[in-house]
């Protein structure tokens, strides 16, 4: 089972960025993905869910400017993200659903 982040990198407040997960192993198109985030010397947030039918959910406070996607022929979710405020910074992770498989993150910084 592997999860690989890329994506992340530095943007300015309101730009945008996109983050992919590749997925392999046992982890694939049926399996649900979720996306976390750690700010730092903050804990761990929840951001994201995509259901293996494609239905999404979203952390509130994020809905409109986050959206999660999932393409099932190239075992790939991808986050995309706009307008980021500083307070977006953190590591991103994608997870299996039940949150035992982990990726190693990738660093999102919002910052001028």
């Amino acid at each position: 089972v592997q999860l690989v982040e890329s994506g992340g990198g530095l943007v300015q407040p309101g730009g945008s960025l996109s983050l992919s997960c590749s997925l392999s192993g046992a982890i694939g198109i049926t399996s649900d993905i979720k996306w976390a985030r750690q700010a730092p010397g903050k804990g761990l947030e929840w951001v994201s869910t995509i259901y293996r039918d494609g239905t999404t959910h979203y952390q509130g406070s994020l809905q409109g400017r986050f959206t999660v996607s999932r393409d099932n022929t190239k075992n790939m979710v991808s986050l995309q993200m706009v307008k980021l405020k500083p307070e977006d910074t953190a590591v991103y992770y994608c997870t299996s659903g039940d949150m035992e498989y982990w990726g190693k993150g990738t660093l999102v910084t919002v910052s001028s």
